[in-house]
């Protein structure tokens, strides 16, 4: 993406930090993940697999198990921790439910070169892939460290969720790039408008 770009609809973002925070990055501005093909892709970004993981057997089923866990990740995530609330301990439940799946397997094969790399035992399976989404999600809401970081981006109408990790923890956007560069462009315009008045 080139510096000061809009984020087109259909292009993929990586840049919160966690893997279940780019999961909920995907419905921002707008529906990202809306073909089984889209989230074949997503998936080899976000790391869940090395990059040339065959997903061939992906199929219609996957698209809206995603969506589903995504739907979950909301009131855990964006929420305040609120137990006892039924739609957050419905939701803290599928998660926990779909983190006891076991995920991928890896394993270290050797290249041609003779470096090991990252492979998978075998083709990965949607409850494997959604376990490990969602064990992500469980590492998150249980490391307070962590979770101390969480940050709402302040970029207009933008949702995003990212861990900062920056030093001295001042970020204040989910990407310099994206909305940092809408608000300079922004306070830009109203220095300008300022001056012509």
């Amino acid at each position: 993406m080139a510096l000061g770009t809009v984020t087109a609809p259909h292009e993929l973002r990586f840049d919160t930090g966690r893997v279940c925070l780019d999961l909920l990055a995907t419905t921002h501005p707008g529906e990202r993940l809306d073909s089984t093909a889209v989230l074949r892709v997503w998936i080899a970004g976000s790391g869940l697999v090395p990059a040339d993981t065959t997903l061939a057997h992906a199929d219609s089923s996957w698209l809206p198990a995603f969506h589903e866990l995504r739907g979950q990740l909301v009131p855990l995530v964006r929420g305040r921790p609120a137990p006892g609330v039924p739609s957050y301990d419905l939701a803290l439940a599928r998660v926990n439910e779909l983190a006891r799946a076991a995920p991928p397997a890896p394993r270290a094969v050797t290249a041609e070169d003779g470096t090991l790399v990252r492979r998978l035992a075998g083709p990965p399976g949607r409850a494997a892939l959604l376990a490990a989404v969602a064990r992500d999600a469980v590492d998150l809401l249980t490391d307070p460290a962590v979770r101390a970081r969480l940050r709402q981006c302040e970029g207009d109408n933008c949702p995003i969720v990212y861990v900062d990790t920056s030093r001295g923890r001042r970020r204040r956007w989910c990407s310099s790039e994206v909305c940092g560069n809408r608000e300079r462009v922004a306070r830009h315009r109203r220095r300008t408008a300022l001056t012509r008045a």
